[in-house]
């Protein structure tokens, strides 16, 4: 009975001392965890603010180009389509007159125009080009022919009073390049000086005396 008595004091004493240590380890309360379903509790993120763009320039406009002054198809591409120079210095387009048509002896046309100017005015190069033919006939008096750069062209100015100092054969001029002086050689009346000028379609052969006349007058008062 003895030993009895003391196991059952045992049992009640260990009983005794396990209840003890589970209270000592439960964990004290603490904040809840969040949850989804309580967004007040989720920490906010940070809001990264992207850098402003700086805006794209606009593109700078393109001035287009100015139509010329010329009339459509009144210019062949060969002569070029800016036009031709005046071939006598401080000559305008107001100064010129169509004479192509007009009627000559022996029931010639004219096939060239006339511009009036005090003898002894520079004569300039219609166009870049080269020196063909340096002649004097009885007609045109002092004579140069010009060939434009293709040869498909000639440029003719008669009764000029002299040649530019130097001037020869072959020669390369440039458009503006004074190439002679206004006269009255040839036929042309001494009390009416002037450059008589005309243009020459050429055939194959390239004869600078020889070609189909085609009116300059269009083709001058379209140059600037």
């Amino acid at each position: 009975m003895k030993y009895v008595a003391v196991l059952l004091l045992g049992l009640v004493l260990g009983a005794l001392a396990y209840r003890q240590i589970s209270v000592s380890r439960t964990p004290e309360a603490g904040p809840a965890r969040p949850t989804l379903s309580d967004p007040a509790q989720v920490p906010a993120r940070p809001v990264v603010t992207e850098p402003a763009r700086a805006p794209i320039p606009a593109a700078t406009p393109v001035t287009p180009v100015g139509a010329l002054d010329i009339a459509p198809g009144s210019i062949s591409p060969a002569l070029g389509a800016s036009g031709l120079l005046i071939p006598v210095q401080g000559k305008t387009r107001a100064d010129l007159v169509d004479t192509f048509t007009d009627a000559r002896s022996q029931g010639r046309l004219h096939d060239a125009i006339d511009i009036m100017a005090q003898a002894g005015t520079p004569v300039l190069a219609v166009a870049d080009g080269q020196v063909e033919k340096l002649f004097t006939s009885e007609r045109g008096g002092l004579t140069l022919y010009q060939f434009e750069p293709s040869g498909k062209y000639a440029y003719y100015y008669a009764h000029l009073e002299r040649y530019a100092p130097d001037l020869a054969e072959k020669q390369s001029v440039k458009r503006g390049q004074v190439i002679g002086y206004v006269g009255s050689t040839g036929n042309a009346s001494p009390s009416g000086p002037h450059l008589h000028f005309a243009i020459f379609l050429l055939g194959p052969e390239r004869h600078w005396w020889e070609g189909t006349a085609i009116n300059p007058y269009p083709l001058l008062s379209a140059a600037r």
